[in-house]
């Protein structure tokens, strides 16, 4: 199974920003160990690319930095040459997976799931939405009769890819995320469940068979992308959920099921993971990849 990475492309961020960079490394490093998994650099996404997805000012002004200070504070990041180009990584990344995927059923990008960002706007840590390039993508440049599925369990709607693809009906996008949490204006996605907080194993994969059932009976989808979020996890700070690591595995195996089931091929991005101690969080988007890898062996 091909794993794309991006650790080495590192955010300058000031000392005590909450943005663990950390896991991306730490999560390779345990992924280098593992049999059956090739580790690769992720390729930079083009600016043709990011264009299938992004408003071309916009892409000028990350470029050359003329971001004002909201602008700045929206996204999350102080801007840098080096956040220009992590963000093109992140998202090639998924580009790279997901055209990989086509031919051999499972790939990964080690990281991604940067669904904030919006057409003309980052927020939350999002500059480029990797997932709504991704989809494009695989549409202009493999086959544009592709219909993709989106199905986002971070625990935060994927407001940016809701936006993006409204008015897009070969590509459908399914967010399950915590009702109360952020963002606290909601985008209308193609199909959205908002949990409650506190919510349980059992409801929140009960939760995820009902969206998957639906999705089956109104879209047909071709090929598929997974963000698999680890802040669903009890144990991160923003995740306002009680989802165990079982329930975790639970979650990955049952869209892996349902993508295997059907011949589909899927790629996936670990999108946020925000734990109380780092190594909850890589630990469980080190599940996520031994989860993929079981089910890349039955393709």
């Amino acid at each position: 199974m091909k794993a794309f990475y991006t650790d080495h492309f590192v955010l300058p961020l000031p000392s005590g920003h909450r943005f663990p960079m950390e896991k991306y490394s730490k999560l390779r490093n345990l992924v280098n160990d593992l049999a059956g998994v090739e580790l690769l650099e992720a390729p930079a996404a083009s600016d043709t690319q990011i264009l299938y997805a992004h408003d071309p000012q916009y892409l000028i002004n990350i470029i050359g930095g003329h971001l004002n200070a909201n602008e700045q504070r929206e996204i999350g990041f102080p801007w840098s040459e080096k956040m220009v180009e992590r963000s093109r990584r992140s998202a090639g990344a998924t580009v790279a997976a997901c055209k990989t995927s086509l031919t051999e059923g499972v790939s990964v990008n080690l990281a991604g799931g940067t669904h904030h960002a919006y057409r003309d706007m980052g927020s939350g840590f999002c500059v480029f939405n990797d997932s709504a390039i991704a989809a494009r993508a695989l549409q202009k440049e493999m086959n544009p009769k592709l219909k993709i599925a989106i199905i986002d369990l971070d625990v935060h709607q994927g407001n940016g890819t809701a936006s993006i693809l409204q008015n897009d009906s070969s590509i459908f996008t399914l967010s399950i995320h915590g009702e109360n949490n952020f963002p606290f204006k909601k985008e209308v996605s193609d199909l959205d469940y908002g949990l409650p907080d506190e919510c349980d194993d059992q409801v929140y994969l009960q939760a995820l068979t009902h969206c998957l059932d639906e999705l089956d009976s109104r879209f047909k989808p071709d090929s598929l992308i997974f963000l698999a979020g680890a802040d669903p996890h009890v144990d991160d700070r923003l995740g306002r959920l009680n989802i165990s690591s079982e329930g975790m595995r639970l979650r990955d195996e049952t869209v892996l099921a349902y993508a295997l089931d059907r011949n589909l091929p899927i790629a996936l991005s670990m999108a946020g993971g925000y734990g109380k101690e780092i190594a909850s969080t890589v630990n469980i988007h080190f599940q996520t990849i031994k989860t993929a890898l079981q089910f890349q062996q039955k393709y």
